[in-house]
């Protein structure tokens, strides 16, 4: 591989290329389709399908033609007006509502926390190793992941190495890229010490308990206790999160990946953050994302650890 085509793979997101690598299969094995194709090729190709997937679904896969034909150096036939009325008949005809995850409300995220510190106090007192290693990294990744309104797939790009805490003053993340960041520029997160359910206790405990220098600072651990070299998996977060929270007797079914921060953004909804400021401190780009959480002010309330 040359150095040009490097960088240009570098471009495209890994779960992009393989999310458009299926769309093309789909295309050309399943639907029986040609590249490069024409527009009367992929009307036909999605209004075969407008009643069996979803329409995001077949937005992707539009993504995935146009972006082999602009890659390849052929004219973009989902760009057409004959493709836009397609889309707006569809969505005329099978209506669907938006389904979004669960929020995971703050009295539930105590009650969650509450119950963990309850397992790290029992495995301590029975050296189970393996139980107090999972309880305290799951009380930080909740509390991480709720403070700082990070996605599953955030949580999972977490390293130690860009990672800096200070007991009883604050922590920071830094992020190479994100869905939100298109252009691979990068980001620091910051979040304060807080007087409770705080997110910098549960970093460094998690990080001493482990005996974590450098890698991913969420991991897998097996039934012995052994800590894996490798950061969990970003598909791995929603069973993991449902695991955590039916331990806490909590309805786990409902929850996703994404109710961490809908959670966030709904607690900042209540306590009165404007909406300009919960887009910066989330990472929102998007207005529409940031609208969806009601009306929100940037202030963490008496939750924020005061200094002597």
């Amino acid at each position: 591989m040359s150095k040009a085509d490097r960088y240009l793979e570098a471009s495209v997101r890994q779960n992009t290329s393989k999310s458009y690598a299926a769309a093309l299969s789909h295309f050309e094995v399943t639907w029986g389709g040609f590249l490069p194709t024409t527009t009367e090729s992929v009307v036909r190709y999605i209004a075969e399908y407008a009643d069996q997937l979803a329409l995001s679904t077949l937005k992707q896969r539009l993504a995935a033609l146009a972006n082999w034909h602009q890659s390849n150096g052929f004219p973009d036939p989902t760009k057409a007006p004959k493709v836009r009325q397609l889309l707006k008949g569809i969505r005329a005809v099978h209506p669907v509502q938006q389904r979004q995850a669960a929020p995971l409300a703050l009295l539930h995220l105590e009650k969650a926390v509450a119950h963990l510190e309850d397992e790290v106090d029992q495995a301590r007192a029975t050296g189970n190793m393996a139980a107090l290693l999972k309880a305290t990294r799951d009380i930080a990744l909740l509390t991480i992941g709720f403070w700082r309104g990070f996605r599953g797939d955030e949580l999972a790009k977490l390293t130690i190495e860009n990672t800096h805490a200070e007991r009883y003053v604050g922590i920071r993340f830094y992020l190479g890229s994100s869905k939100g960041d298109r252009q691979n520029i990068g980001r620091e997160y910051r979040t304060p010490s807080l007087s409770k359910l705080c997110p910098v206790e549960a970093y460094l405990n998690w990080i001493e308990a482990a005996g974590l220098t450098r890698g991913g600072v969420f991991r897998g651990i097996d039934r012995w206790g052994n800590i894996s070299d490798h950061p969990l998996a970003a598909h791995s977060l929603i069973p993991l999160l449902r695991d955590i929270l039916g331990r806490c007797g909590l309805p786990s079914e409902i929850y996703s990946a994404h109710s961490i921060r809908r959670g966030f953004a709904t607690w900042a909804a209540s306590s009165g953050w404007d909406i300009k400021t919960l887009m910066e401190y989330v990472g929102w780009s998007d207005m529409k994302s940031a609208l969806r959480y009601v009306e929100p002010a940037q202030q963490f309330g008496g939750l924020i650890r005061k200094l002597e």
